[in-house]
């Protein structure tokens, strides 16, 4: 029954997609679904995306690993990202009238920064997208007994097919759907745990001497290591082609701003339930804890130890938002292959045109970030691999440009190369401060400097504060 209402839910969800796939008629449609969405949409969407295997999967076993400090990554670091990109990203970049960011590079840097760093982010969502595939392919494992790999393909097939249909409307409406789905689903879960455990207080009160401990110990390695747990998403996160993409598809740039807004709300407040669920689990069922760092810790308790009803709303709830990660994940990096790679080099392409390639470009992507998630397993280090790599190349160039008129096309180029080599070396190197602050630092000093020292001729920039 569980596996039959499984395929029904996917079947629904691929049904959406085809009916969503009727709105789309040009690139926009695909890509910005329009131009039309509300800021209550642009929230959801931007939670869906972001409310994933990784906080239901990946961080609940963390967290119960490393207590407070194992969820300052994702759950406070998520929020954070999302404020600050409301207060000083959102609006001012939804003004220049922009599908992606790597526009925005081209026309404050020219075309071979915008070559630059559409190159690099297509990279960096192989890693999120394969994190996806990965926890699909655990969650099938545990119903359906499939193999990890068999699994990653038969995930990505799935995803594949409504986000080729219909782009960012399919994306939208299964969203709002799934965030339900989600939200129902955990509720009663979180709500099951608790009846079994007495409340909150016995979850909360079994826990290990230094597991409500915020801050680290003292020396130099554990506040750098600290620093840098929050600025991998923190501030990470903030050049994430996919906030934006749906920054840009809102009717407005207030709605836009509001909506990240939204999302940052969503994402704390709902984020706390799977850590419950996660406490709430290995109290009741410890030995779940011992396979793969909890990372099927929530699955396992559910599959095992919870009735059929509780499964078939669990999984379908899980399902969606995993699907609802991966979609909207794919689509971002498609968008860009079609918008800054293929577009610019095909001056006399049809928007027809244009949007099979992009099309085309999500099985490309899928293919790749399967050979990703072969060769890598874990949820929590693909997606924090996706994340850093973007912060050390292009945060610098991306807040320079928008808030500091010298910022050059040098400075750019220095920045990017600079951050990520020195984030390579000191990795390599593995040095007593966080490789991650080594690459940040640099990549902003760079900017800087290089803009000094080779600025560029004066040149308009439509939306500088």
């Amino acid at each position: 029954m569980i596996v039959a209402s499984i395929f029904l839910y996917i079947a629904v969800t691929l049904a959406i997609g085809f009916w969503a796939s009727k709105r789309v008629k040009t690139t926009e449609d695909f890509t910005l679904a329009g131009k039309s969405l509300p800021m209550i949409l642009v929230g959801v969407t931007i939670f869906a995306t972001w409310f994933g295997p990784e906080l239901i999967m990946g961080v609940p076993g963390h967290f119960v690993e490393h207590g407070l400090k194992g969820i300052i990554t994702d759950n406070i670091g998520n929020s954070l990202c999302l404020i600050l990109v409301g207060f000083f990203y959102a609006r001012q970049l939804y003004r220049m009238n922009i599908v992606t960011l790597s526009d925005f590079f081209k026309l404050r840097y020219g075309k071979s920064v915008e070559l630059a760093t559409s190159l690099i982010y297509v990279y960096t969502y192989f890693f999120w997208i394969a994190a996806q595939f990965v926890a699909l392919a655990y969650l099938f494992q545990s119903i359906l007994g499939i193999s990890i790999p068999n699994g990653i393909f038969l995930g990505a097939t799935i995803v594949v097919i409504y986000t080729y249909i219909g782009g960012m409307w399919a994306v939208t409406f299964t969203d709002l759907i799934q965030s339900t789905l989600i939200l129902i689903g955990l509720f009663i879960i979180c709500t099951n745990i608790l009846d079994e455990t007495g409340g909150l207080a016995p979850i909360f009160a079994d826990q290990p001497e230094g597991f409500y401990q915020f801050f680290p110990e003292s020396g130099l390695y554990n506040w750098s290591d600290y620093l840098a747990t929050w600025m991998a998403f923190g501030i990470g996160a903030i050049p994430a082609q996919e906030i934006y993409q749906r920054v840009f598809s809102a009717k407005s740039g207030n709605a836009g701003r509001n909506g990240v807004f939204l999302s940052a709300l969503l994402l704390f407040v709902i984020g706390i339930l799977p850590l419950i669920i996660g406490l709430g689990a290995a109290k009741l069922h410890p030995e779940l804890m011992g396979a793969d760092h909890g990372q099927n810790l929530i699955p396992d308790m559910v599959a095992q130890y919870n009735s059929i009803p509780v499964q078939m709303l669990f999984f379908g709830a899980l399902i969606s938002a995993i699907l609802s990660t991966s979609s909207g994940a794919m689509l971002s990096p498609a968008t860009i292959i079609g918008e800054n790679l293929l577009k610019p080099n095909l001056p006399n392409i049809s928007d027809g045109q244009l949007l099979r390639l992009t099309r085309i470009s999500v099985i490309v992507i899928a293919f790749i970030s399967c050979l990703f998630a072969l060769n890598d397993t874990n949820i929590h280090g693909l997606v924090v691999s996706s994340s850093v790599l973007i912060m050390v190349c292009l945060l610098a160039p991306l807040t320079f440009g928008l808030y500091w008129k010298r910022s050059s096309t040098f400075g750019a180029w220095i920045s990017m190369v600079l951050g990520a080599l020195v984030w390579i070396a000191s990795n390599y190197m593995d040095t007593l401060i966080h490789p991650t602050i080594y690459g940040t630092l640099v990549s902003c000093m760079a900017m800087i400097l290089g803009s000094l020292l080779r600025p560029d001729n004066p040149k308009s920039l439509h939306g500088t504060i």
